[in-house]
């Protein structure tokens, strides 16, 4: 790994640097109990939820990332250059059910599937009303 200087410039003698700055929206208790994944390149790097941060040579780089509890879900992915020196900002949010696709970008993401989870729970509030109804 290379260590850059004050500036944030790697040190003379080191090999160029950029960094890829991933935020993992979310919690332990507002998404999964388990972080998601994130490929950097293909090669899958530990994260956890907030802030993490890798040093990458500058070039050309793909972020996969996936929340996994059963089967693997919320996949998304981008691709983006990194330069010299450069901090690239990327925000994945998992989705709400396991039934979406997950939410990547630059800038602070939106969880995606609120409606679709909003109608199962209202399936499911209907269902226990239902019965109670039918039992009394």
């Amino acid at each position: 790994m290379t260590m850059p200087d004050q500036s944030g410039q790697p040190m003379p003698g080191q090999p160029p640097v950029g960094w890829i700055d991933l935020t993992i929206q979310g919690s332990h208790m507002t998404s999964n109990m388990i972080a998601p994944t994130a490929l950097l390149n293909g090669h899958q790097m530990p994260t956890q939820y907030g802030r993490n941060v890798f040093p990458v040579p500058p070039g050309h780089w793909t972020v996969d990332m996936y929340t996994q509890w059963t089967w693997k879900f919320g996949r998304a992915s981008m691709n983006f250059d990194v330069a010299e020196g450069q901090t690239v900002p990327v925000f994945y949010a998992a989705p709400f059910t396991t039934f979406n696709k997950g939410a990547i970008g630059h800038e602070k993401q939106s969880k995606p599937g609120l409606l679709g989870f909003l109608a199962m729970m209202a399936v499911l509030v209907l269902i226990v009303v239902g019965i109670v109804i039918a039992v009394s």
